[in-house]
């Protein structure tokens, strides 16, 4: 069975579970609607395939780290389309949770599926439970204070932000947590992995930052613009186009060679590069450098380009 249609069946059962008839119905409703159709899921993914590249001795487990993961995901798109954030009316190609039930059902939905998650660790660790507490704290810290996503969404609330610092936390955080926690759910350590996840994070937010400039709205699943309509910062800010294609494609690499070596570690870097070329394809930045090339002109140029990944960038 493929690994993306075993995490759509254990998403399904997760969500079943708590679909009671005391629940209220437009919650539920509107939980769901967060949930599925997803988009790539991507980090489950990575969680399953680091899970399998250690022995995967406890499968049950893996797909309980993997769905709580994907779940957290969920629960911050639902909290960053929010009017109070990004005020995004489209999320995944349709309507956002709060567009479709409201804000009020927008923030509880969010809040429901973080709970969500931990039950459904909770639940898988029955045969491993020794396992359980260090799985709890690797998620814990890459969603909440003081590095994970919760203070990567603060971030944007103070008047200067290390670009890189705003990056590990917003969207590379969860990363790390699927790299590290799917090795200890194999009883593996979670240390050999945790770099795979740090430069696959912030290698998504850079790839996220030049789609939303090459007004790639089919692949984002989102409005496009967002980084300069909110003066967020960003990879194109600091780097420029052209500098920030660099950066996403050194990162890709530097994550395939953190891959520790072993039996599946081949696999494991195939998936690194399918990732990549989802994320941002060769055709497109190809055509970019070519235009840029035959204009002669400095696209890639902008006040911060030369300033380096980790300035303080003022918004």
């Amino acid at each position: 069975m493929k690994a993306i249609t075993r995490i759509e069946q254990c998403l399904a059962l997760a969500l079943s579970s708590a679909e009671d008839p005391s629940c209220p119905p437009k919650l539920a409703g509107a939980v769901r609607h967060a949930v599925f159709p997803g988009g790539a899921r991507v980090r489950p993914q990575l969680t399953l395939a680091v899970a399998q590249a250690c022995g995967m001795d406890d499968p049950r487990l893996s797909e309980g780290v993997a769905v709580a993961i994907e779940l957290m995901h969920c629960a911050s798109l639902v909290h960053d389309d929010l009017p109070c954030f990004d005020d995004a009316s489209t999320r995944r190609g349709r309507a956002s949770v709060h567009f479709a039930y409201g804000e009020p059902l927008a923030v509880l939905t969010g809040d429901a599926l973080i709970v969500l998650a931990f039950q459904t660790l909770a639940a898988a660790a029955s045969q491993s439970p020794l396992r359980l507490p260090g799985l709890m704290h690797i998620i814990a810290s890459c969603v909440g204070m003081p590095s994970g996503i919760v203070a990567g969404q603060a971030w944007e609330s103070e008047s200067r932000v290390s670009l890189m610092q705003y990056q590990r936390a917003k969207t590379g955080a969860l990363f790390v947590a699927a790299t590290s926690a799917g090795a200890l759910s194999a009883g593996s350590d979670p240390q050999q992995w945790q770099a795979l996840g740090d430069c696959l994070g912030e290698a998504y937010q850079v790839a996220d930052d030049i789609r939303d400039v090459m007004g790639q709205a089919d692949l984002l699943g989102k409005p496009v613009g967002q980084d300069a309509q909110h003066d967020r910062p960003n990879a194109i800010a600091n780097l420029g186009l052209s500098g920030a294609i660099a950066h996403f494609e050194s990162l890709i690499q530097a994550a395939s060679d953190s891959i520790p070596e072993g039996p599946n570690a081949q696999s494991m870097r195939e998936l690194v590069m399918q990732q990549s070329e989802r994320l941002v394809p060769h055709a497109a930045c190809n055509a970019y450098r070519a235009s840029d090339s035959q204009t002669g002109t400095q696209a890639s140029t902008h006040p911060g380009t030369n300033a380096g990944n980790n300035q303080s960038v003022s918004h």
